[in-house]
Parts: C-alpha cells; structure tokens; sequence
C-alpha cells in the first residue's frame, strides 16, 4: 500500500513520541524521528515502526536524524535533508513532542539556565518545527496536521514542582491556537494533547516514581495513570482525515483530572 506522505515525529526514540512513530506508520506514514542524544532508542522505534506497518500489510519508510530542535539552522537544515530522503513523498504530519523535564524546584529556586533550555527545547523548538512544515504543507494540495505535546500542567501550573515546565506548555497552548487560525485557510489543522500522568520515563529522569504516583492518584478520578499508547492513538487520531474539521482544539489525555 502506497505512503500517505511522511511524518515528522520530534522526540521520537522513546515515550509518547515512540508509540505515535509506530501509530502513524500503521497509517501509512513513513516516519522521521528526530533526536536530540539517544540513537539508539531512536534507531530501535524506526526499524519497530517499519515492522509494525509490515504486519498490516503496509510499506513505509523509516529515518532517524540527530538535531537540536533549540537551533533554528539546524531545525532547517534537517528538513531540507528529509525533503531528500523522503524525496516526491510530501510532509503530511509533524507531531511537536520532544521536550525538557527537570527535577522539582520553586520558582525562587530554579536557576537562568534550566529555564532557558527549557523553553529553547520545548516553545523555541516547536515554533522552528512548525515554521519549516507550514512552509511545506501550504505547497499540498491536502495540506497537512500539525500535532503539539502540550500537558495538563498548562492548566495546573505545577506550583513547587515544575512552574518553568508549565509555562512552556502555556506557551505550546497559545501557540496552538494562533497557528490554527494562521493556517486553516490552507488545509493546515493544528492541535494540542495536553497529557496527564503518563508512565513514560520522562519520569525516570527526576527520580522518586512511585511516590509521585502515589500523591497523584487520588487526584485522578479514573484513579489511574495513562500509558505512552493511549496519548498516541490520540495524536494519530487527530492527524488523521477522521479529525478533518478539528483545528485549535486542546485534547486533554488525564483521567479526567
């Protein structure tokens, strides 16, 4: 079956951005996961993808690629290297996943450059990404989708926790619903999953799950945690043709918290 054009998956070796790499290649994507560190993971998820896909009788394309989403020119830069890999195929979906999460700080406590590296990766990055694929998906003649990782503490605004990561997603929010209005005229959606507690090991890197986990439940009303797969059928949704009248929406993924 042939490709319905190939998908940009930022962040898209490990978590929610791997399950939505393997999501859209069992659409009929071909799948470039963009990395900032971990190849391997990044490597794994591709040739995974290209394997689901096989096993519903679709043949897709998978890429890997190293870049900093932070920096402007290498974001263009590896677009214009994935226009020659998946060359005649168009860019159909970017899915704005990869972001920083650091341990818990007040506000009063968090030094300049975590809070600079924070919104670098998660609000400089998703506008760059955004940038080079209006560019291209205004050329489409069915435009395209664009999906952005939000999360519910956009809303909560993780006081003594994470404020800096919070605001990043505010930002990713608004930038959202301004780029939606931006680009409807030419067959561009743009939306946001704004996910709950995920188990995903994004966690990991700040240490003490289960304790988190614990404070958290109770504030859940479906008294669970989500997975990685829940969040990307989602994303996969919305970037499909059955969300074709979905433009600017906030899609909340947390138990209903």
């Amino acid at each position: 079956m042939q490709s319905k054009g190939y998908a940009v998956i930022t962040g898209g070796g490990r978590g929610i951005g791997a399950a939505t790499t393997v999501r859209l290649a069992q659409a009929g994507h071909d799948v470039a996961v963009l990395y900032h560190r971990d190849a391997e993971s990044a490597e794994a998820t591709v040739a995974r993808a290209v394997q689901a896909a096989a096993e519903q009788s679709r043949t897709v394309r998978g890429h890997a690629l190293q870049v900093d989403v932070a920096d402007s020119a290498a974001v263009t830069a590896a677009f214009a290297g994935l226009d020659r890999v998946f060359a005649e195929q168009p860019l159909r979906v970017l899915v704005n996943n990869a972001g920083v999460l650091a341990a818990p700080a007040v506000a009063a406590e968090i030094a300049p450059e975590r809070i600079e590296r924070m919104f670098a990766v998660t609000v400089f990055g998703s506008l760059y990404c955004a940038r080079e694929a209006v560019r291209r998906m205004a050329q489409n003649l069915e435009g395209g989708a664009i999906v952005n990782v939000s999360s519910g503490a956009s809303k909560s605004g993780s006081a003594f926790e994470f404020v800096d990561y919070a605001a990043t997603k505010g930002a990713v929010d608004s930038f959202t619903i301004g780029l939606s209005r931006e680009t409807a005229a030419q067959g561009i959606r743009v939306n946001a999953v704004r996910p709950g507690f995920i188990e995903s090991d994004i966690h990991e890197t700040i240490g003490d799950v289960a304790g988190r986990r614990a404070r958290f439940l109770p504030q859940i009303p479906m008294r669970r945690t989500g997975s990685p797969d829940e969040v990307a059928a989602a994303i996969a949704w919305l970037a499909s043709e059955e969300a074709s009248y979905v433009t600017g929406a906030l899609l909340d993924i947390a138990g209903g918290r």
